[in-house]
């Protein structure tokens, strides 16, 4: 399997490229090393033959279209996006252009590409979505693949709209394409903006943790490695022109994962006062959705998939990978500043 990956250098995106080069997959990685992109994440990928780098803007299509020219992929896994919600409420310009114009410009790229090549049904292009897409949920219910879209954000309108367009070009153009939507990812290398980042690198400083609101809202936590594992398997035996959504089945409250590092934080990094002292409720950002959860059984039923990690294991892996690589996030920190929640001062 020849498979290429946008964004390859995030979040996410590094951790799929890992998992499918031990996999055995040949990876092209498409990545503009915009603010968030951090190659260290594939330091253990970077001299293996089967991986490949090009620092190309999915928004350039005839660049775009050489690289599936000369890599001859058989799918294309697409999560190169501007991802962070409150970056989106103070600049919403990057997301529409990246999110919505880069995959039309990609989806097209893909076309081309597939139709040259006499139209293979087994070429798959695998779009990457949110599940903040859906909106919003009351104190009760799951996402299923057939809730509505009710986006509240910039970012969660940006991907819905991608979303959109993917099923369109399978509709209209037969392209072979899937859509997954996935809950609240966390992990090792995830970018220090994030929230369980935050309170974690926040409460090792000594800083204020900021917390929204009272902490109230809840999300359904999904450990980054459980994730690539999720989209690999979503890749491999999804069903052409199918939706699926991937969840952690770990629902839990903002603040009660605040707490809950904090007192992974107390026994593995003790300071002179417990880390939860540190805890600061700040103004609420605006559109700030209650509740997200993912009713994950068609990826169960259907695919055979279901997440391995609980919220307590990965909490716990997650604090130690911080407090063990130090050097990786204090050189983001240098290079950024990402200490302070944004989004709220509007």
């Amino acid at each position: 399997m020849k498979l290429i990956v946008t964004g390859g250098c995030g979040f996410i995106g590094s951790a799929v490229v890992r998992r499918a080069i031990s996999q055995g997959y040949s990876v092209a990685n498409l990545d503009n090393l915009t603010y968030a992109a951090c190659p260290e994440n594939l330091e253990a990928v970077q001299k293996d033959p089967k991986y490949s780098f090009f620092n190309t803007d999915i928004c350039d299509r005839k660049a775009v279209q050489l690289i599936f020219e000369e890599f001859q992929p058989n799918a294309i896994m697409h999560l190169a996006a501007e991802s962070h919600v409150d970056r989106s409420i103070d600049g919403p310009d990057a997301f529409i252009q990246t999110n919505i114009i880069g995959t039309f410009h990609l989806l097209e790229a893909a076309r081309a590409y597939w139709t040259n090549m006499h139209k293979p049904q087994s070429f798959r292009f695998h779009h990457v979505s949110t599940d903040e897409v859906y909106g919003s949920l009351g104190d009760t219910g799951q996402f299923k693949e057939s809730s509505p879209y009710a986006p509240n954000s910039p970012y969660s309108a940006s991907k819905a709209a991608s979303d959109h367009l993917v099923r369109a070009w399978h509709e209209t153009y037969n392209l072979p394409a899937i859509v997954t939507n996935c809950s609240n990812n966390y992990g090792p290398y995830q970018f220090p903006e994030k929230l369980i980042p935050i309170i974690i690198l926040n409460a090792l400083a000594g800083h204020p943790i900021p917390i929204y609101g009272q902490g109230e809202n809840v999300r359904d936590w999904l450990f980054v490695e459980d994730h690539a594992d999720a989209l690999l398997c979503a890749l491999e035996r999804g069903k052409d022109g199918q939706t699926y959504n991937i969840g952690g089945e770990n629902e839990e409250k903002n603040i009660t994962i605040a707490q809950k590092i904090c007192t992974i934080l107390d026994k593995l990094s003790p300071s002179e006062k417990p880390y939860r002292n540190l805890i600061t409720y700040v103004t609420d950002r605006p559109g700030h959705d209650q509740r997200y959860a993912i009713d994950p059984i068609r990826m169960r039923n259907e695919l055979g998939w279901r997440p391995s990690v609980t919220l307590d294991e990965g909490l716990k892996k997650t604090v130690r990978w911080y407090l063990e690589n130090e050097g990786w996030w204090q050189a983001l920190q240098r290079r950024h500043s990402v200490q302070e929640r944004l989004g709220v001062d509007l």
